[in-house]
């Protein structure tokens, strides 16, 4: 499973953007500036009663974890690499802060948690990778208390198809989009993409409530080079341009990532 990606820092941080600088800061921000977005207005609501469970189910090295924990709230990350979780200890200390770090699958949720413990569950760049996805999001939704939330980012099988297109491999491109599993070919190194409606019935199937479908990263991904050089402040006109670019189902087919937050019910 891949870091986590969405939260930054602080509210007006970007997620993992530490060590960035110029250009790459600006580039990452604008990346990441939808989920957290989202994120930041779920933890108005859901935190007004105190500090939140939260569970960063195949959160790496707590490129999101650490950012929560220094919001305040209780964060455990289950990460099945034992090397990523050492960068989570080193990154947390570096920020000083606590995160609990567990070895583990989505498959192991059920015993190191106790049902409907977490009030919000983060659930990042991990269903590609997992063998049923199915069973991985019904995991997550037996730790999940009613009334909490599940955050879910995958990886958009229509924008992949565009993204090989602009890259001149126009038969990936439409072998991508009539795959059940979204990918261009053999050796797509992406084991999964999802569609919107394929994230919709999963949803579903898991018995929680979604809110919109929202588009992260739709011009971030597509933008030359160049954009990012001469101009300081492209950066921030770009986070609000996706930001705006966010909610517009005409544009969500183009937008790197799908984002979601469903509630429990």
């Amino acid at each position: 499973m891949t870091d986590s990606s969405g939260t930054p820092a602080t509210a007006t941080g970007g997620f993992g953007v530490s060590g960035l600088t110029g250009p790459a800061r600006a580039a990452n921000a604008a990346r990441t500036a939808v989920v957290w977005d989202a994120l930041s207005r779920l933890l108005s609501r859901l935190s007004e009663d105190g500090p939140l469970e939260i569970v960063d189910a195949g959160g790496g090295t707590g490129g999101a974890a650490v950012p929560l924990a220094e919001l305040g709230h209780r964060v455990t990350v289950v990460e099945p690499s034992p090397d990523s979780l050492a960068a989570l200890e080193r990154r947390a200390a570096e920020s000083g802060v606590t995160v609990r770090g567990v070895q583990g699958e989505t498959r192991d949720l059920a015993s190191l948690f106790p049902e409907g413990s977490a009030d919000l569950v983060l659930v990042h760049n991990v269903l590609e990778y997992v063998d049923e996805p199915a069973a991985a999001l019904a995991d997550v939704v037996g730790i999940t208390r009613p009334g909490g939330a599940v955050s879910l980012l995958v990886t958009n099988a229509v924008a992949g198809a565009l993204h090989r297109a602009l890259a001149g491999r126009i038969s990936e491109a439409q072998h991508l989009l009539s795959d059940a599993d979204g990918r261009w070919g053999e050796a797509d190194p992406m084991p999964r993409r999802f569609t919107r409606q394929q994230l919709l019935e999963l949803i579903a199937r898991a018995g929680l409530t979604g809110e919109t479908i929202r588009g992260v990263r739709v011009f971030a991904d597509v933008l030359p080079g160049h954009a990012w050089e001469g101009d300081a402040q492209v950066g921030q006109h770009l986070v609000e341009l996706e930001k705006a670019a966010a909610d517009h189902p005409e544009l969500l087919g183009i937008a790197t990532q799908l984002h979601v937050i469903a509630h429990r019910a």
